[in-house]
């Protein structure tokens, strides 16, 4: 059985406590599809290496990708007691391990302090990145369940945009 956690929007605040391991992953990618056995079995391991493991499904928690400033999958991210360190090492199961046990995230330069996750300027991020989700999905609808041209669709967002604009500069 897995003990990696699943973690959203209404739990994330989870990983400014203790130590994590984090994964950003999208079940389309294929490097995403490599790692996820050894990022199963990092979980195992957890208990014995005095850590969490999480992972977020970056397609369905754009959110959470945009606070962590997610580009490539996977990502992996070191937390401890709210402070996060972007893991670039190899991706095998020993030096995840030694990274923890070793205590190697110390060397890594912490992520500054307006780009971390709990920074205002990336809960803007996150909104941000709801907010993109948002707009494609009323354009799914629009173009797909409604059958709208594409340009149409188009069209509605930009006269939107332009009657949004009008209405807030009055």
């Amino acid at each position: 059985r897995s003990r990696v956690q699943v973690l959203s929007g209404s739990n994330w605040s989870l990983v400014v406590q203790g130590q994590w391991m984090l994964e950003f992953y999208a079940p389309w990618c294929p490097a995403c599809k490599q790692i996820e056995q050894i990022w199963d079995s990092l979980g195992k391991e957890s208990e014995r290496l005095g850590i969490s493991v999480g992972k977020v499904d970056v397609t369905q928690e754009p959110g959470l990708s945009g606070r962590f400033f997610v580009t490539t999958l996977p990502t992996i991210y070191h937390a401890n007691e709210g402070v996060f360190r972007r893991y670039r090492g190899s991706r095998t199961l020993e030096d995840l391990q030694e990274y923890i046990s070793e205590r190697k995230w110390k060397v890594v330069k912490p992520v500054t302090g307006w780009k971390s996750p709990s920074s205002i300027m990336m809960h803007g991020m996150a909104g941000l990145f709801q907010f993109s989700a948002w707009i494609r999905q009323i354009h799914s609808y629009l173009t797909g369940t409604l059958g709208v041209h594409v340009w149409i669709s188009y069209v509605v967002f930009i006269l939107s945009t332009l009657l949004i604009g009008l209405f807030l500069g009055l």
